[in-house]
């Protein structure tokens, strides 16, 4: 049992890579679409450098990407999740106030945020807003909604 929610994030490297699939599994299909898991794979084995997991003694219970574009002072989250065992326990919010930080450091003005329909409510305690719906955009029922948060 965890005693302390406090996250401890550390830079994502190939040792986590099960633990980070087997974070996947545990939130398939209720926020991912099935389809999705081989896209993760792949985006760990080839595009993780900005990824980031969050450790609560030692176990991964949290981890999201986010990708800068210092050009137009942009940011993206990615891959954005966390135990579902841990889901209100004020995890997500660690990582977006961890992600915001990393942000305005880059001078980033915006967040970009590619999620479910799921997941809006939960962006837009943070301020972002929807900017397009694609349905069934991830996969079957499984809505895609394009946000952006603003960091000025």
């Amino acid at each position: 049992m965890m005693t302390d929610n406090k996250l401890v994030f550390l830079d994502y490297c190939d040792l986590y890579f099960e633990e980070c699939i087997a974070l996947f599994d545990k939130n398939c299909p209720e926020f991912f679409a099935n389809n999705e898991r081989q896209d993760y794979v792949e985006f760990l084995e080839k595009q993780a450098k900005t990824y980031k997991i969050g450790q609560i003694e030692g176990k991964i219970v949290a981890v999201f990407g986010l990708d800068i574009d210092e050009k137009n002072n942009r940011a993206s989250i990615t891959w954005i999740m966390t135990c579902p065992s841990v889901h209100g326990k004020g995890l997500g919010t660690q990582m977006i106030s961890y992600a915001k930080n990393i942000a305005v450091d880059c001078k980033v003005t915006h967040i970009d945020i590619a999620t479910s329909h799921l997941l809006t409510a939960f962006f837009e305690k943070f301020g972002a807003k929807k900017t397009t719906k694609i349905k069934d955009g991830w996969g079957p029922n499984m809505h895609r909604v394009d946000m952006v948060l603003p960091l000025l």
